[in-house]
């Protein structure tokens, strides 16, 4: 059962000393406890060790922003952002230094940077959504998630860069240019929050906000070679920012450790993190490979296998079983569902935060690509608009339906989570936005990017993607962890302990690849 939202002044305090305790202790352990946080290694640390040493006095929160910045600039060839106030982002962080100094306790989040996805409403920045129509909006306010954030002394690092209208998988924006990834700039981050991952990855932040209706936290996550997490629907409050559809819609974070995502998770819920290890002796993890392991790209496969043989090498039992009628049951969904909400639930978000045009309006400045898209499948009319009949039945027979198959699947199979690849293939070249080649077959983008990572938010259950290894090219290969309806902390501890047996990924050479 999820508790309510807290975010009172008291709520705060204690979330700090619980994480100061906890979650940090824990984290210094795998960080070197006894490393010296010089200049050159503060975009090395992760959000809780940064957190710490501002908290500490060991490091200032106007030098830490200073050497992200820094970083910022010097990656600025990926295009990970589209608003970026280098003097807010200072001015925050002197305040935040101005706080601590007058004896004020530090909040769990204090002086951390965070990057923002630019569909996510923010008062001090414009809210584009990716598209030329909003490049001025502005929101009165921020959405509810970032006040949690920004009153857990958090401070809004600017909006990154999306796939327009986060409508796609790639992240080439034509309206504001195409992300790049850090461990090769001609291929794709992933999209649609393609942004905030290039630049977790790059070490201009290590904790960012993204946001998942159909894989765009967990696709960027795999493709960038870092972790990212996408909850329970509505376990994080969704209010202000743009929609899709409210039945599969979820914002959600980026980071390069799972401890961080467990200190966001915190943050956000109100619940105290947990802070002691899980051991992976004798933990049962699904393996349905009908659906999940089919046509994969042989270097995937190969990253994927020999992950799984370090987990069962400690101790983790991997249990072979397929979830009965997987695919015909998305098919019969999540396309459905989507494609017959967005349009009016955009025209809602517009009204509601009064951006002064409607959705049609909007398209009209789109992108041709984004354009495209719209007049074939989802704008009233459109050849392959999404009928009600249709809609009514995936969103009242078949998505229950789903919702019962995975419960049944965790159930029967007594397991505590799902684990498969988050894509089929690694980050594929920028331009190839319809069909890609796996293993001399060509395939489609959507395939090889939506068909794994489905399920789980049309469901909307907990799903937590891990970097698995490198390619032989280098390019990182995500592995995905799902569990039941609820299970976030599980799914969060578990995916910790899995990360301490499969090590993280090196850094990407922002600085060779211009």
């Amino acid at each position: 059962m999820q508790r309510p939202l807290k975010t009172s002044r008291r709520d705060v305090l204690a979330w700090g000393a619980a994480l100061a305790s906890g979650l940090v202790a824990c984290n210094r352990g795998e960080e070197h406890a006894n490393a010296p946080v010089t200049p050159d290694r503060l975009t090395e640390l992760s959000a809780i060790d940064a957190i710490r040493a501002m908290r500490q006095g060991e490091v200032s929160a106007e030098d830490y922003a200073a050497a992200l910045l820094q970083r910022c600039e010097a990656g600025k060839h990926l295009n990970a952002f589209i608003t970026l106030d280098r003097d807010r982002v200072l001015k925050a962080a002197r305040e935040a230094d101005r706080r601590r100094a007058s004896g004020a306790q530090p909040g769990p989040l204090h002086g951390l940077p965070i990057p923002v996805k630019d569909s996510v409403n923010t008062r001090d920045y414009p809210t584009t959504g990716g598209t030329p129509a909003l490049r001025n909006f502005r929101a009165a306010e921020d959405a509810k998630l970032i006040r949690i954030l920004v009153d857990a002394g958090a401070i809004v690092m600017g909006k990154t860069n999306i796939h327009e209208l986060s409508f796609g998988w790639t992240s080439n924006n034509l309206a504001f240019g195409a992300v790049h990834n850090p461990y090769d700039v001609s291929r794709i981050p992933g999209g649609s929050s393609g942004g905030t991952a290039a630049a977790v990855a790059a070490g201009m932040a290590p904790l960012g906000i993204a946001e998942d209706t159909q894989g765009s936290i967990r696709v960027p996550a795999a493709l960038c070679g870092i972790c990212g997490f996408r909850p329970t629907t509505r376990r994080y409050p969704n209010d202000g920012v743009m929609p899709i559809t409210p039945l599969f819609d979820q914002v959600g974070p980026l980071a390069r450790t799972v401890s961080d995502l467990m200190l966001f998770d915190a943050v956000i819920t109100g619940e105290v993190a947990a802070s002691e290890a899980v051991s992976l002796q004798g933990v049962r993890l699904g393996v349905a490979r009908e659906y999940y392991f089919d046509s994969l790209d042989f270097e995937v496969e190969r990253v994927i296998n020999e992950t799984l043989r370090k987990l069962t090498d400690a101790g983790a039992v991997l249990v072979e079983a397929d979830v009965p009628g997987l695919d015909t049951l998305i098919q019969l969904t999540t396309a459905q569902v989507q494609l017959y909400d967005v349009v009016p639930r955009f025209n809602e978000y517009l009204d509601t935060y009064d951006a002064g045009i409607t959705f049609e309006q909007l398209l009209a400045q789109a992108s041709i690509d984004i354009q495209d898209t719209f007049k074939r499948y989802a704008l009233p009319g459109a050849e392959f608009a999404i009928q009600e009949q249709d809609y009514i039945a995936a969103r009242d027979v078949h998505l229950p339906k789903l919702r019962q198959a995975l419960r049944d699947y965790f159930h029967q199979n007594g397991v505590a989570a799902m684990v498969f690849p988050a894509t089929m293939a690694a980050a594929t070249p920028i331009g190839m936005d319809v069909e890609v080649e796996i293993n001399g077959n060509m395939v489609s983008l959507e395939t090889v990017m939506a068909r794994n990572i489905s399920p789980g938010s049309t469901a909307g259950i907990p799903g937590l993607v891990l970097p698995a290894g490198l390619t032989t090219n280098g390019l990182p290969v995500g592995i995905e962890l799902e569990g039941p309806e609820g299970s976030d902390r599980s799914v969060l501890a578990l995916g910790r302990a899995i990360e301490q047996v499969i090590g993280r990924l090196p850094p990407p050479d922002i600085f060779g690849q211009r």
